[in-house]
């Protein structure tokens, strides 16, 4: 899985596995709550988009596989004896959201920025398991990182496909451009932190 298969602009500051790795209680718990809030997207778009039948065909599924994985990242706290605590500020998504939010639009853009928002997301996300599955010193870790990093590869396609499903292909890999383009400057401005999965 590389950063070219994902589309990602830029790659992940090289500092990050390392400095998560001296952190991966923290990383953990960052990670349960992203899983969460993967599941949690997926739900609030079938209830707002409900009418469209294959958008709920296709995410049913990514919910229960989002909150397993929630449930597996539990699992691998539980065996650190580290408890879950609250969830953290995420600026990643936050300046996300900010910059590529419209206030009003057409229904069929917002619903293509809503799938290529989750897209880009799911993306990172693939990036920074294979990131952890490569370098990590903790064995069972990279395995269980690995497992993950195929199946975040999987949802990222879901909704690009999805996007094309309801828009234009051609609308879609344009808007992608301008979402890939305002990930890769966040991205280099964000802080390199050890406590955040993104």
């Amino acid at each position: 899985m590389s950063l070219t298969t994902l589309g990602l602009e830029l790659p992940t500051d090289p500092r990050w596995v390392n400095i998560a790795e001296m952190n991966i209680g923290d990383i953990l718990i960052d990670h349960a709550y992203c899983e969460q809030k993967a599941a949690s997207s997926c739900i609030s778009l079938i209830v707002q988009y409900s009418d469209k039948e294959e958008l709920v065909e296709v995410l049913t599924p990514v919910v229960a596989e989002e909150w397993g994985h929630f449930q597996r990242v539990l699992k691998e706290l539980r065996k650190r004896n580290i408890p879950l605590g609250r969830q953290r500020k995420d600026e990643y998504v936050n300046q996300l959201r900010a910059r590529l939010r419209r206030s009003i639009g057409d229904q069929k853009e917002q619903l293509m920025d809503n799938l290529l928002l989750n897209a880009l997301i799911e993306a990172r996300s693939c990036e920074r398991f294979k990131i952890l599955s490569e370098h990590i010193a903790d064995e069972s870790l990279r395995k269980f990182y690995r497992e993950l990093m195929i199946s975040e590869a999987g949802h990222y396609r879901n909704f690009i496909e999805l996007a094309e499903t309801y828009i234009p292909a051609e609308r879609v890999r344009e808007r992608w451009k301008e979402f890939l383009a305002v990930e890769a400057d966040i991205i280099a401005n964000l802080e390199v932190r050890g406590d955040r999965m993104h």
